[in-house]
């Protein structure tokens, strides 16, 4: 038995094909060029793509001892980092998503009181423990930025993250 396709029908599926294939291939990463740094110089996300886009977190409190309005209470940069984006990770899990999906991140950094540095080591210490792994290579595009203060005083860092898939 021979089939004949109408071209309506025959559009219809090359169309489903054509939205299938955006779908899959909904976000495009653009590498850093003749860079090692572990983030995007751009992310691209396709008509298809469905975004979220995630309110700041910060740290979890580290030392149930100290004042919660204190960096004792939080720990240092690397540590308040690793806990904020591992708060991050278990959002993106509660809400079908996971940090495979972050295209773009901004980190908002508060230096040390006393020196008036920012500590870029610890926070990037963290940060390359979720992406640019062999687990997890997909880097975002991203911004971290120096604040004077965040809401709490505690609070080295609070970062927000927009995900696409």
């Amino acid at each position: 038995m021979q089939r004949i396709f109408k071209p309506a029908i025959l559009a219809g599926v090359l169309l489903a094909a054509t939205a299938s294939a955006q779908a899959a291939d909904n976000v495009t990463r653009h590498s850093l060029k003749d860079s090692d740094f572990p983030i995007s110089l751009a992310v691209e996300t396709g008509p298809q793509a469905q975004t979220l886009y995630l309110s700041g977190s910060g740290p979890e409190v580290s030392n149930q001892d100290a004042d919660e309005n204190t960096i004792d209470a939080y720990g240092d940069m690397e540590t308040q980092a690793r806990s904020a984006l591992t708060s991050i990770a278990d959002k993106l899990e509660g809400l079908g998503y996971d940090m495979s999906d972050v295209v773009m991140m901004h980190a908002y950094l508060v230096p040390d009181s006393d020196t008036g540095k920012l500590d870029f080591e610890g926070f990037m210490n963290a940060y390359t423990e979720f992406f640019g792994t062999d687990d997890q290579p997909n880097l975002p595009a991203r911004s971290a930025v120096p604040v004077p203060q965040l809401a709490n005083p505690g609070w080295l860092i609070e970062i927000e993250v927009t995900a696409a898939k």
